[in-house]
């Protein structure tokens, strides 16, 4: 099992991105064994060795969030724990975080590659417009910005009630194709993704990438849905020194 997820997007030259895995840390089971997570009951000792290894591999200074679900985004600080669900920087060496179990980790860069940024998007944040809280922060035009959408719960898992399905379509009606009736009665199949790259589109963004994956069956990555006791895997992005 590959340490990294390095991915695949036409990011200008100097801006660089990864996806942790759950390997190449020192964590032991059940957060096994690379968990950047600090509030999931793991030793703290084993986070910080863990994250010293993320820094030293790529050179970097993660800028961790406290992430609520909400739709804060603030300028990354590696001095700081915000609480907030997206960050952005356009200083070399610092990195924009977001830490997932299953909600989708958005990486976001200028296509000038002078700022890039990171948001943690669950349901709630999703709904609420954490992505396009995050756009803002890049002060571009639409058609300037590049977004790649890393590893989450896929829609062949995601299994929400009809106030998921509301929460979107109360303010984008097109949303509405992004969910399927679930065998469960009253219940629909979500496709994160889709309602990602909705949003996104209703922005005027089009240039999108990634999507695809599905945390909760793809044994690379920590799944809270898969298992409620487990570890945190990060998604990065930052401007080469």
């Amino acid at each position: 099992m590959s340490n990294w997820l390095i991915p695949d997007w036409p990011a200008p030259i100097g801006v660089k991105a990864c996806v942790t895995t759950r390997a190449g840390g020192v964590s032991l089971a059940p957060f096994d064994s690379l968990n950047l997570g600090d509030h999931v009951e793991d030793s703290l000792e084993a986070v910080l060795e863990n994250r010293r290894r993320l820094t030293d591999a790529f050179n970097i200074q993660p800028a961790w969030l406290r992430q609520v679900h909400g739709v804060s985004v603030v300028e990354a600080d590696p001095g700081r724990i915000a609480e907030a669900d997206g960050s952005w920087t356009s200083a070399p060496g610092i990195a924009c975080t977001a830490m997932t179990a299953d909600c989708l980790p958005a990486l976001f860069c200028t296509r000038d590659g002078s700022r890039v940024a990171a948001a943690h998007a669950g349901w709630r944040g999703l709904a609420a417009g954490v992505l396009e809280a995050t756009v803002d922060c890049l002060q571009v035009e639409p058609d300037q910005v590049l977004v790649w959408l890393g590893p989450s719960i896929g829609p062949q898992a995601f299994e929400v009630g009809p106030e998921v399905r509301e929460a979107f379509m109360r303010r984008h009606p097109q949303t509405s194709q992004a969910f399927a009736p679930s065998q469960s009665p009253g219940k629909f199949m979500a496709d994160i993704y889709q309602l990602a790259r909705l949003r996104l589109a209703a922005r005027g963004i089009t240039a999108v990438y990634g999507g695809g994956f599905c945390t909760v069956n793809d044994p690379r990555f920590f799944s809270y849905r898969r298992s409620p006791r487990t570890g945190r895997f990060a998604s990065l992005i930052w401007l080469e020194r």
